[in-house]
């Protein structure tokens, strides 16, 4: 099992939205097959495992990090190519909750006389596959925050210098976490400041994952950035019929989504998020979008690379919060991680369990 999750590296960054399975297939002590899930709508990691695995499968055990499915998709039930390889048992470590499979699964191999454990490994599993859990479960992906600050929280100057607050190394790490990102999220504010592209360009890259802008008044100039090469999606609430079709002429997907007063509904944006399927959104933005999704609560972590230098306190802050005045009001993380990237330190902090 340690050795399928291993596995699920490799389409960590492709598979989305399907989850990024990995399998290991064992005949007397001995891995005589193994794959992973490299993108939606080609072969299963089960599928591709027992291929490798040819006639020795008969008999032998399959490890899968999450429920083989039961149903016919973009592709056909993995269930079926396990009962037909003659596969003895199947060992998951997590069952799966999308609806089309959860349970069904183990219940046909049951039924086929193929023994099902479940289980193991299931927090590491859970990890890996965190991103696709929370999609479906909750029906909106993995939100992270990324933040560049200095020691003393600060994310650019009053004057809204900020490049570059953190070294090169840092810029490199970032451009790994859009890369594994099914989507990158930002305000209009940032692109009219910035003019941002969003796309990965530091690190090995073998999908960009889509751009996303929070636009309420269809402000995005006709010639930013952000509107080339693939096609952004504009979350909006403006009925502005003549600045939806010229974004659209140039190959934007506008969708209008409920209103919160003059602006956009955030929990609103999260779920539209999640019915495009986005299993994890990374969001590079300014101080008060990421305030304002914070205190939506549909934020689930925190990246942030801490440079070595101070700022000021008369330099911007990371998050536009309201003043608490008792600790007890305040939101609480747990650190997950800490490292060093070059001269930066790296910290992971998660909201919940």
């Amino acid at each position: 099992m340690a050795r399928a999750i291993e596995l699920t590296a490799n389409g960590r960054d492709t598979a989305t939205p399907n989850p990024n399975v990995g399998c290991v297939i064992v005949k007397d002590g001995i891995i005589v097959g193994e794959g992973w899930h490299e993108r939606a709508g080609e072969a299963h990691a089960e599928v591709r495992a027992l291929e490798k695995a040819g006639a020795s499968a008969k008999g032998a055990t399959a490890y899968v990090t999450l429920e083989p499915c039961a149903h016919q998709g973009r592709t056909g039930p993995c269930t079926d190519v396990l009962m037909q390889a003659g596969v003895a048992r199947v060992v998951a470590a997590l069952e799966d909750p999308f609806p089309q499979v959860n349970g069904r699964g183990f219940d046909k191999l049951r039924a086929s006389g193929i023994r099902t454990d479940i289980g193991l490994m299931a927090d590491e599993a859970r990890e890996i596959h965190r991103a696709f859990l929370a999609r479906v479960t909750r029906g909106r992906p993995w939100m992270r925050l990324k933040v560049a600050s200095s020691l003393d929280g600060r994310i650019a100057l009053a004057n809204g210098e900020s490049r570059w607050i953190t070294s090169e190394a840092a810029r490199r790490d970032v451009h790994a976490l859009r890369a594994r990102s099914s989507a990158m999220l930002t305000g209009i504010g940032t692109v009219l400041a910035d003019d941002p592209e969003l796309t990965v360009r530091h690190v090995e890259c073998k999908r960009q994952p889509r751009r996303v802008v929070i636009d309420n008044r269809l402000e995005l100039p006709l010639g930013a950035k952000i509107l080339q090469g693939d096609p952004p999606v504009i979350l909006t609430v403006s009925d502005d019929k003549a600045r939806r079709e010229a974004l659209e002429a140039k190959g934007a997907q506008v969708v209008r989504v409920p209103n919160e007063g003059e602006k956009a509904d955030l929990v609103a944006v999260a779920k539209v998020l999640g019915d495009l399927e986005f299993n994890e959104v990374t969001v590079e933005t300014g101080t008060k979008l990421m305030g304002s999704l914070l205190r939506a609560r549909v934020v689930d972590e925190l990246v942030i690379y801490y440079a070595g230098l101070l700022l000021g306190d008369k330099s911007m802050g990371m998050f536009a919060l309201p003043e608490w005045t008792r600790l007890d009001e305040a939101m609480r993380l747990r650190i997950v991680d800490a490292r060093m990237v070059g001269p930066d330190v790296r910290v992971t902090a998660r909201f919940g369990d």
